[in-house]
């Protein structure tokens, strides 16, 4: 009944995110997936109380800025098995480490919209606050563990060509961890590996991207691209070009 419940309100969002923009009506909504109006009205709220920014109107509801959606459909075909996204997670790297052992694809995903123990090199803190991008990618390759450190260099330049193909700003990389942008940072990396053996079980790759967030509330010296564009950004577009780049 619960993964009944959830599907329904996967498909709810999927509707209302290929309208692009446009108020869907609930009775559109109720006969599409053969569900009372009132039962959409209860997906609906829960969508909402989940973070969800669905706007409800006299005509229908309304998916905010459904760009910037994170959820598997919104992605291409290749990649829409291999995205985990959660609305909150204690970290994407604890995440991640458990869906590798439970045998996740090579290059998934793992996002969550916040973290509340989010942690950066020598597990300080990362404050992860909303409207960033906030993922870790799960690699499982055919490499001996003391090459592993070349994915940790290979994402953060895919990410920081991505950022230059898709806004033209300069990123750079300050080895191992960071890159920079205007010399204040943008974006944090952290990596773990899991060996048996000679060869790796998998490599997971924390990313922590500055996008639509203020994260000099909490680091004066970090900087994001809402802060360099002077507008919003789609997290979808940035997170689909690195993949295409990295992959």
């Amino acid at each position: 009944m619960v993964n009944e419940q959830k599907n329904i309100k996967n498909e709810i969002l999927k509707i209302l995110y290929l309208a692009k923009g446009e108020t869907v009506s609930g009775v559109t909504i109720s006969e599409t997936l053969n569900v009372s109006r009132v039962a959409v009205w209860k997906h609906i709220t829960a969508l909402k109380e989940s973070g969800f920014e669905v706007e409800s109107r006299p005509r229908g509801y309304l998916l905010l800025n459904p760009d910037d959606l994170l959820q598997p459909f919104c992605f291409k075909k290749k990649y829409q098995n291999k995205i985990y996204p959660f609305q909150e997670l204690e970290s994407t790297m604890d995440k991640a480490k458990f869906l590798a052992k439970k045998g996740a694809e090579h290059l998934s995903v793992v996002i969550a919209e916040n973290q509340t123990i989010g942690r950066g090199r020598l597990d300080r803190k990362w404050f992860s606050s909303k409207g960033g991008l906030w993922f870790t990618l799960i690699l499982k390759p055919p490499t001996p563990p003391v090459y592993s450190y070349i994915y940790n260099f290979a994402a953060s330049l895919s990410l920081v060509r991505s950022l230059k193909n898709l806004f033209n700003v300069t990123a750079s990389v300050k080895w191992p961890n960071d890159i920079l942008l205007n010399g204040k940072k943008l974006v944090g990396l952290l990596s773990e590996i899991e060996t048996r053996g000679d060869r790796v079980e998998f490599l997971n790759i924390g990313i922590g991207l500055n996008v639509n967030n203020q994260p000099q509330k909490y680091e004066p010296k970090a900087i994001s691209l809402k802060d360099v564009l002077k507008k919003t950004v789609s997290r979808k577009l940035i997170l689909e070009t690195f993949l295409q780049d990295f992959n």
